[in-house]
């Protein structure tokens, strides 16, 4: 399972789930949040870890920024679209 399913499986069970949620939604204000927030899932069977999760953004951001105009200095700047973290707790 790769990064956005593990993610999209965390998703599911936190909308089911207001304890989990909220337990989420807390790891911004803990000390490392990416590391909160991957705790959190491996406790609950998700195999999510922070180079994972920084690794899958940026990867997904670099194939946005060669996909326009030839990924060069005139591609759009795209804020945060590799932060796959705070775009998942944005959906929460």
């Amino acid at each position: 399972m790769d990064v956005e399913e593990m993610l999209d499986q965390l998703k599911r069970m936190a909308e089911k789930d207001p304890a989990l949620k909220n337990e989420l939604l807390a790891t911004r204000h803990a000390e490392n949040p990416l590391s909160a927030f991957c705790a959190a899932a491996r406790e609950r069977g998700i195999g999510l870890y922070e180079m994972d999760v920084l690794t899958a953004g940026e990867s997904a951001y670099a194939a946005i920024k060669r996909s326009t105009n030839g990924g060069g200095e005139n591609s759009p700047v795209l804020e945060g679209e590799d932060d796959y973290y705070e775009m998942f707790l944005a959906g929460l």
